[in-house]
């Protein structure tokens, strides 16, 4: 039988260890402009967990008929939707790469972000690893 390695990880936000398959498979990076497959917003991936890392409370106040599963990548956006700037939380399931290709409008971007470039930020040197 086949066994997947898994480790764990500290989530602020669960408060908890969250545990998580060794490898995960995430179709999006840090800078890349992404846009909510069924919510009117974009913005740009600043984060990015193995899995879903947030709290119960979160996950629970999801209608069950659009609650996305917790077995895949969810990405922290700095998100916008034309009225509003915020944070957000967002799984794999619910993401396309953003067609319109400009620029996000979040007053955060230029902690985190040096330039907007072919389409995508890059991450500022300070924060890399």
């Amino acid at each position: 039988m086949d066994r997947i390695e898994r480790s764990s990880f500290f989530s602020t936000q669960a408060g908890r260890l969250v545990d998580t398959p060794r490898h995960s498979h995430a179709r999006f990076g840090i800078g890349d402009v992404v846009r909510h497959k069924l919510f009117d917003f974009r913005g740009v991936i600043f984060d990015i967990d193995p899995v879903f890392a947030n709290s119960e409370e979160w996950y629970e106040a999801i209608p069950a008929d659009i609650r996305p599963h917790r077995e895949q990548p969810y990405y922290h956006l700095l998100a916008e939707n034309g009225e509003n700037a915020y944070v957000a939380y967002v799984s794999q399931q619910n993401l396309v790469a953003d067609g319109v290709g400009g620029p996000v409008e979040h007053p955060s971007v230029e902690q985190l972000f040096d330039e907007f470039k072919a389409g995508r930020y890059r991450l500022r040197r300070g924060l890399t690893h």
